[in-house]
């Protein structure tokens, strides 16, 4: 196997890329107040990002929309945490169930 340089560079820069935004992230973030505005724009962000990433699975199929309903109704009871563990226990049996 040979390792061409081109792909190695790719790697290299994508790597450097997700790390400089990460470190720049956790070094801008000490730098906000963490009070009126900025802190309510930071505590939506863990479920902005969290239905980001599980909205389009939920159109995937039926097995998913049904998990997806059961989720959403979770959410309103339960803290986040409870609710994720609700949503992937419930995607895997109703994935089971309807295939």
């Amino acid at each position: 196997m040979t390792l061409d340089p081109v792909n190695l560079l790719a790697i290299v820069a994508m790597g450097l890329a997700t790390y400089t935004t990460r470190a720049a992230g956790l070094l801008l973030a000490d730098r906000l107040p963490r009070t009126g505005r900025i802190r309510v724009a930071l505590e939506a962000l863990p479920p902005a990002v969290l239905t980001a990433v599980i909205a389009p699975a939920v159109l995937a199929g039926p097995a998913e929309m049904l998990a997806g309903a059961v989720t959403v109704a979770a959410a309103f009871r339960l803290p986040l945490l409870a609710v994720v563990a609700i949503g992937v226990a419930s995607a895997a049996g109703f994935r089971l169930l309807v295939g």
